[in-house]
């Protein structure tokens, strides 16, 4: 392998001019920095980034802890969205900086992750992205105090920054977009009882139909999600036979997330009552291989993934940037648009009406 000695001495110059040429800390003619450089490229020589990284204390990497790789395949998460959406839109700025993202997966176990902040750490990163699974507290420390972290879909009770998504603010447009469409009687399937998402969306749902001066029905309201177990069918078929038994049924159905949203377009279907025509129904994430392919198209809240891998990127950079920066005092929320397709429409307006295979409605 190619030294710093052995381009010196191709190229007709010093080693320390050959330094000066990789670090650029130095004024070198042009003349020579070509000399240099084709000597490099006839060698086959690679700088190592290690030891100008110890010279420097910058090592120009980002280290990311994730399970976006060893869950992609998983057809079913709480979140409904593969994390790799956070990956790709930290990756995103990450690459505008000129750093490089360097990505670790814990192949689905929490206690790998202890392992993996070491091993960035050896490779003196200057920075850690951590992306959990779904919106959720992290119930372990993570270790490596002298280093910068940002924490994504996740919050700690140690003030660690962090980035999440605005479940609440999300349901709440949801839920008036639902209103502003003439629905008084909202049915919601809400996502497992003890998510961080659920109780924070269900806030958001109340504070819309408050607002219209709509009262708020608990016997609208039930918890179908069981992460996609055997039982969950059953819960979703119960509970729309419980919410078409009320003496006055739903006029709309929001669910907690597009897959929820796909079965209760099947089961409505099976028990002959259409959508949108007879009931709307509304969905949350917007995972587009579901909200764009059921038909009609899925009026959906998106789940801001990408925004927030972003927004994490651009809030760690800023902090390795500059050390004074005063950390955020609580976790920033993002919030994602409202996907307004042909699920949603006013009671009735389909009487006499046609849908067209874009989801809106034609006379």
């Amino acid at each position: 392998m190619a030294t710093i000695y052995d381009v010196a001495k191709k190229a007709g110059v010093s080693p320390k001019t050959v330094s000066r040429v990789l670090n650029q800390d130095a004024p070198v003619s042009q003349k020579t920095r070509e000399a240099v450089t084709a000597a490099m490229n006839a060698l086959g020589y690679v700088p190592s980034h290690a030891a100008r990284s110890m010279k420097s204390s910058k090592s120009g990497l980002i280290g990311l802890v994730t399970g976006a790789i060893s869950n992609a395949d998983e057809a079913v998460s709480p979140a409904g969205l593969p994390e790799l959406f956070i990956v790709q839109g930290a990756q995103a700025i990450i690459e505008t900086s000129g750093k490089t993202l360097l990505i670790s997966d814990t192949g689905g176990r929490a206690d790998r992750v202890p392992a993996l902040i070491r091993t960035f750490q050896e490779h003196r990163v200057e920075g850690i992205l951590y992306v959990a699974d779904f919106h959720k507290p992290l119930d372990f420390a993570l270790p490596g105090e002298n280093i910068q972290k940002v924490l994504i879909n996740c919050f700690d009770d140690s003030g660690t920054p962090a980035v999440v998504p605005d479940d609440e603010g999300g349901q709440y447009e949801l839920t008036r977009e639902v209103v502003a469409a003439g629905h008084r009687r909202i049915a919601y399937l809400t996502l497992a009882p003890g998510m961080v998402a659920t109780k924070l969306r269900l806030a958001g749902f109340r504070a819309a139909l408050e607002e219209a001066g709509i009262e708020h029905d608990p016997e609208l309201v039930m918890a179908t999600d069981l992460f996609g177990s055997p039982g969950e069918h059953q819960l979703i078929w119960d509970a729309i036979e419980k919410f078409f038994a009320l003496d006055n049924p739903p006029t709309a159905i929001c669910c907690g997330n597009d897959r929820l949203a796909m079965a209760v377009y099947g089961i409505l279907r099976k028990r002959g009552i259409a959508v949108p025509e007879e009931v709307s129904v509304v969905g949350y994430d917007d995972h587009r291989l579901i909200s764009e392919t059921l038909f009609p198209a899925l009026t959906t809240a998106e789940l801001p993934y990408s925004a927030m891998g972003a927004r994490a990127a651009q809030l760690l950079l800023d902090l390795l940037s500059d050390p004074a920066k005063p950390l955020p005092g609580a976790p920033i929320r993002i919030s994602g648009q409202v996907q307004r397709r042909g699920s949603l429409v006013r009671p009735g307006q389909m009487q006499g009406n046609v849908i067209n295979l874009n989801g809106r409605n034609e006379k």
